[in-house]
This record gives structure tokens, sequence and C-alpha cells, in this order.
């Protein structure tokens, strides 16, 4: 089955961007400029991961 990959209207016009796709209950994750590599991870895992990038969990990471 063919991914359908979306990105934000912000980069439309750049190459450098995180384009996403959903497969069930699967979301598909994609730098814009190298669309070769894609991860998968599961609908609540991202959002896990959005909440703790918003609140700063990730700020000390190099």
């Amino acid at each position: 089955m063919q991914l359908h990959w979306r990105k934000s209207s912000y980069s439309a016009d750049t190459g450098s961007c995180v384009e996403v796709a959903e497969r069930g209950d699967d979301v598909f994750l994609r730098e814009g400029d190298d669309p070769e590599i894609a991860i998968r991870t599961g609908r609540q895992q991202l959002r896990s991961f959005l909440a703790d990038t918003k609140t700063g969990r990730f700020d000390g990471f190099a």
C-alpha cells in the first residue's frame, strides 16, 4: 500500500521539512529532503513524545 505523505503548508516551498503519513494506527515520519528514510511509530507514542517535547523534557539532550 502506498503512503500519502503530507507536510505543513508553512514549508511548502522548501525541501527541509518533516512529512507525515498514516496507515491504521501507525504514523510514519520522514525528512523532506531525504524521503527514502522513514520512521514508524504508533499514534499514542507520537502523542506522548510531542507532549514531552512541549514540556521541555528533552531540552538537555545534546
